[in-house]
């Protein structure tokens, strides 16, 4: 609690930022991060991110390059092809790292998706997901060849969204940021890590608010939506946390489902009529649209299918006629009975 630096990170970097969006100041989230990163760059102050170290000083002389770019040699494409003596061992690793990945990458695009207000509601699903997971799959296999850390989707992209970034402009302008911080990499890579930690703070405070979409009323939903949000900060695990929940929802529900088939509907929990409808069958299909145009044959089948049977009907006439039984007054003034009221406000009779 005595600890200088902790403080910086909450009052600079968390309360001043949360004071900027409440004003909706553009760029709150980063200024922040500056702010703090400034304040901890120079030396021999007790908030310092260089202390008199050995490693503080080989981190102030990394700094103080400023611009710096080293040639991959270590691990860019670093293989071994040969598995046959490691028998089950790598069909099991393959099959850990597929299914991690797998999962964690559909939590952060499906809590991303919904964060910006982009899920379908009848479909549960969001514009350009498969091409998402292409995606995903192509750089973290890449990401491999080169030996980095697997280059995935990662919740930090809330930062983005809200700031209002949504479209795939944001993802371009994001890449091309992350081309040019690798030749200022001294700089990036001395911010503190108190400089963005109550940033990721905000990010989750704000992304929190889909809790309330949880259906709490009945307990074969909420037990297993609480697993997921507790093993997640527990375990350092999306995909964990995912596990534990859908396990936990297969067995809870099975169990209530099994005891009301063997008891003839007898034996039901008092609440079942709350508990959110679920189904296996998809709208429009397992498969996704674009696969259904092209097996159908569509040329361009990244493009929808345009309903142009509305565009294409012509226009009906704007035209009413008043009977005697519509004796009165339209717009305020008395008309005769039989006069026909024609679209361009004039009378007919």
């Amino acid at each position: 609690m005595r600890n200088p630096r902790m403080w910086i990170g909450i009052f600079c970097g968390g309360i001043l930022t949360v004071m900027l969006m409440m004003y909706r100041f553009k760029g709150a989230i980063l200024a922040g991060i500056l702010l703090v990163s400034i304040i901890s760059w120079p030396r021999d102050t007790a908030v310092t991110y260089f202390p008199n170290t050995n490693v503080g000083n080989s981190k102030f002389e990394f700094f103080k390059k400023v611009v710096d770019f080293h040639p991959i040699q270590r691990t860019l494409n670093v293989q071994d092809w040969n598995v046959g003596g490691y028998s089950g061992a790598f069909g099991l690793a393959f099959i850990t790292f597929l299914y991690v990945d797998i999962l964690d990458c559909t939590g952060t695009l499906y809590s991303m998706a919904r964060f910006a207000n982009l899920i379908d509601e009848e479909t549960q699903d969001f514009e350009g997901s498969s091409v998402a997971y292409m995606v995903d799959a192509l750089s973290i296999s890449v990401g491999a060849v080169f030996g980095t850390p697997p280059v995935t989707a990662f919740v930090e992209s809330g930062a983005g969204i809200s700031e209002g970034g949504k479209t795939g402009l944001t993802a371009m302008s994001t890449g091309l940021c992350f081309f040019i911080s690798i030749f200022f990499a001294p700089i990036f890579a001395s911010i503190p890590p108190w400089a963005t930690g109550c940033v990721l703070i905000l990010v989750g405070s704000m992304m929190v608010r889909a809790v309330v979409e949880i259906n709490w009323r009945y307990i074969g939903d909420a037990i297993p939506a609480f697993i997921t949000l507790a093993l997640m900060p527990f375990t350092y695990s999306i995909a964990d946390g995912l596990i534990g929940g859908v396990c936990s929802y297969i067995l809870i529900n099975t169990l209530i489902w099994v005891l009301e088939k063997v008891s003839g509907g007898r034996i039901v929990p008092h609440n079942k009529h709350e508990k959110d409808p679920w189904t296996w069958r998809i709208p429009g299909g397992i498969l996704p649209p674009w696969v259904r145009r092209l097996l159908k044959g569509k040329k361009d089948f990244w493009r929808a299918v345009e309903n142009t049977s509305a565009s294409n009907a012509e226009p009906r006439p704007l035209e009413k006629t008043a009977s005697s039984e519509q004796g009165g007054s339209m717009n305020g003034k008395d008309r005769d009975v039989g006069e026909t009221i024609t679209p361009h406000g004039g009378k007919s009779s």
